[in-house]
């Protein structure tokens, strides 16, 4: 059988409606309104909710049912038109005005295979496309536009059997995603243990980076040409190269300077943002400007891993942030640096530190890679059959 195309407002069983926003209160009471961070790029989070007060009787007019579906009609325009099919993940709750609900007739459309098609990408599309505002960033649609949306309709059967081959892939990133945040917590644990030894545990000292490192000598480069940019990246996520930028040299500005594999370096605005990193070898010889200090680690001393997850604890990195001097832009200074407390074990044990706490986190940018890849199957999965490139008869 052939595919055919209907406007949503053909398939629906109740009409679309927009939610109510009551005045919540502070401490929960068993009733609940979706915040509006609810709606996600994978469906409902049902985490994002506030109490919704008992006293407001409206509130009872706009309580969830399993089976509705929602659409956020007012967002940021990358965010508008979100949608998620409430299965009843929360009881006794709302939706706000900022969102609507509709229902269609389970006899003309499954409503998990609608639920995937609002996640398509030319849903997603149209209802960026159709939204409109005179502030950039909050857009809207409204009823019609919804209602307006057109849906392809393959035959009931086909319907089930995408929606259940889609489910596989939805199973499967959540699976993993899980597995992430298991072995995130995992590691989280790993590192202070390891880091932490407790009060006077032997082989362990309280010295200053500056007993163990020095600022690496540096000489300012003549010509930009051909150079290319490192960039020590946020959250503790190391140096890489910056392609988008394009170095100048000018009198006014800031010298550039030569970075080798195996220093250490560290944006001195951004340490306590996690703004550290190790130069690795394929980046050997790229610049750097001179908001960056360098380090070079007296290697009998300090292994450079181990420095790096020591200095990645949030409880470490954040903390330094109070010592940042400066009127605008904060920053620490060379010497700041160099004054850092560290608390060291001997060599030996430091390379087993980082060598368990690099595994642990290889694991993770294994899984992450993983995640990502089903993600990226799924949607090139989606493209084709929800549009009928592909068949699915069981």
């Amino acid at each position: 059988m052939s595919w055919r195309e209907e406007k949503l407002k053909t398939l629906l069983s109740q009409p679309v409606q927009n939610g109510y926003s009551p005045v919540c209160p502070d401490e929960p009471n068993g009733k609940w309104v979706l915040g509006l961070g609810a709606l996600s790029d994978t469906g409902l989070d049902a985490s994002q909710v506030k109490p919704a007060p008992v006293s407001d009787s409206k509130v009872d007019d706009f309580l969830l049912q399993p089976g509705d579906f929602l659409v956020s009609r007012s967002n940021t325009r990358d965010k508008v038109g979100r949608s998620a099919l409430f299965k009843g993940e929360v009881q006794n709750c709302s939706y706000p005005d900022l969102m609507m609900r509709f229902r269609v007739n389970p006899e003309a459309i499954y409503p998990e295979f609608l639920e995937m098609y609002l996640r398509s990408h030319e849903a997603v599309k149209y209802f960026q496309r159709s939204a409109s505002g005179t502030s950039g960033t909050m857009v809207k649609i409204n009823k019609r536009v919804v209602e307006s949306l057109r849906v392809p309709l393959p035959p009931l059967p086909e319907q089930i059997a995408i929606a259940d081959l889609l489910s596989t892939w939805d199973a499967a990133i959540e699976k993993t995603e899980k597995l992430i945040a298991a072995k995130e917590k995992r590691f989280l644990w790993m590192q202070n243990k390891m880091m932490n030894p407790g009060d006077g545990i032997e082989g362990w000292k309280k010295i200053h980076l500056g007993d163990v490192a020095k600022i690496a000598r540096k000489s300012a480069i003549e010509s930009a040409e051909g150079k290319t940019l490192l960039t020590v990246k946020l959250h503790c996520l190391g140096v890489e190269a910056n392609t988008r930028i394009r170095p100048k040299l000018s009198k006014r500005g800031r010298p550039y300077y030569v970075r080798h594999a195996g220093e250490f370096i560290i944006g001195r605005q951004n340490f306590h943002n996690g703004g550290f990193g190790i130069v690795p070898p394929h980046l050997d010889g790229y610049i750097a400007s001179s908001a960056i200090t360098s380090l070079l680690l007296d290697r009998k001393e300090l292994d450079a891993d181990f420095l790096f997850f020591y200095f990645s604890r949030p409880d470490y990195y954040k903390r330094v942030g109070h010592i940042m001097d400066g009127t605008g832009q904060k920053e620490l200074s060379d010497k700041q640096i160099l004054r850092l407390s560290l608390l060291l074990p001997n060599l030996l044990v430091q390379k087993g530190i980082a060598e368990a706490l690099k595994y642990a986190r290889q694991e993770i940018l294994v899984l992450t890679k993983m995640a990502d890849s089903f993600r990226k199957q799924k949607r090139g999965l989606m493209q084709k059959l929800l549009t009928g490139r592909w068949r699915v008869t069981s």
